[in-house]
């Protein structure tokens, strides 16, 4: 079990790793398209200022050349741009957002902001030095935020399809568990029969019948589980039942079951709390906790049951002095399969979660588990 669990992280870790990997190339790559990008626009722009200054200081130029020098001027059709003169009056601008062009206020604000981030050429003009100022185009903004995007969109597309297998899974262990409990309560039937008949044939010998009512008893509470495994994977019957009733008659049931070096109490806050349940079900939950703990506690140690109501609630505690549950490990044991025990399919915990939650809408955890105080299960039904 150790062993595969440290496959299944090592894999873990791998698949990780690779998304990491990837994540990182992606922002590279998109950051050196950006670069290369903001060099082309600025080299667009260094003609463009050029451009008007030779235009404007040059009244002899030949018709081919002007015209050279007007088309690169004109060919800015994405890069914003702003004229400054020597008084730092506007002279013209091309390429804003009109929300920005229109706005006084706000076209200031711009242009200090172009004026921080150095983004401006000295150009020659006959009226005084004057300055090109100008920002990134929308595309080359856009690409800024591509890699965020696609992180995003990758991140999206990675928890649904974690999600989205995650539920077939589930789904498939639910039938996988539902079919082998199915077929364990039919194979468990033929002998059971046999068992139930050879029990009513001792009880008409004269002979002590003390011996032959408990084997009777044990013979029923096969009858139980077999009904109980039965009953994984279909809808399960809830009717009003009294649940301080079952439980005690669980636990008289364990109590002669289990190691005498184990002190089992119970304590219930009220003698009759009903609520709807399925008690074969339940007791199961009761019964595979209280073996849990025992095992735990290596049969000897004090084990509690207690049964509160707070408001709408009834709270059902299972408490042991065993060596309690590493905190790591706490939520794993509720998996199917997950085991610490040489021995074991690690179902219980798994299916007594399933039949809290999915069949009588609980809840069931651990509430508190320390090498020194044991390990605390809470059960929460509605009454």
């Amino acid at each position: 079990m150790r062993e595969f669990l440290s496959k299944k992280l090592s894999n873990q870790w791998i698949g990780f790793s690779l998304i990491c990997i990837i994540f990182s190339l992606t922002i590279w790559i998109s950051n050196k398209i950006v670069k290369q990008l903001k060099v082309v626009e600025k080299s667009k722009i260094e003609n463009y200022a050029k451009s008007l200054e030779l235009i404007s200081q040059n009244e002899f130029i030949d018709p081919k050349t002007q015209d050279f020098l007007f088309k690169l001027i004109e060919d800015n059709q994405t890069i914003p741009v702003i004229l400054i003169d020597e008084q730092n009056n506007i002279s013209f601008t091309k390429n804003i957002d009109p929300t920005i062009e229109n706005d006084t206020k706000k076209l200031k604000k711009f242009v200090d902001k172009l004026k921080n981030e150095n983004m401006h050429i000295e150009i020659d003009l006959p009226d005084g030095k004057n300055h090109v100022y100008y920002s990134n185009s929308n595309l080359l903004n856009q690409l800024r935020y591509y890699p965020v995007i696609l992180i995003l969109l990758c991140g999206l597309f990675i928890l649904f399809s974690y999600l989205y297998f995650k539920s077939i899974r589930d789904t498939e262990k639910s039938y996988l568990w539902a079919g082998m409990a199915k077929e364990t309560a039919h194979q468990i039937g033929t002998p059971l029969s046999s068992l139930m008949g050879w029990v009513e044939l001792l009880k008409l010998e004269e002979i002590d019948q003390t011996p032959i009512l408990e084997i009777e008893k044990d013979v029923n509470r096969l009858k139980h589980i077999a009904e109980r495994f039965s009953k994984i994977g279909s809808e399960a019957e809830l009717d009003n039942h009294n649940l301080v009733d079952i439980t005690k008659t669980t636990l008289t049931y364990l109590r002669q079951r289990i190691s005498k070096g184990i002190e089992l109490n119970f304590e219930t806050q009220l003698e009759e709390i009903t609520t709807k349940m399925n008690p074969l079900l339940y007791s199961w939950v009761i019964e595979n906790l209280i073996k849990n703990a025992a095992d735990a506690m290596q049969n000897k140690g004090v084990l509690d049951v207690s049964i509160n109501t707070i408001g709408r609630n009834i709270e059902i505690c299972v408490s042991d002095t065993g060596p309690g549950i590493p905190q790591k490990l706490q939520k794993k044991i509720f998996e199917p399969g997950f085991t610490t025990k040489k021995r074991g399919w690690g179902l219980g915990l798994s299916l007594a979660k399933r039949i809290i939650e999915n069949y009588h809408n609980g809840k069931i955890f651990v509430f508190e588990s320390s090498k020194e105080k044991g390990t605390i299960f809470k059960i929460i039904l509605k009454r």
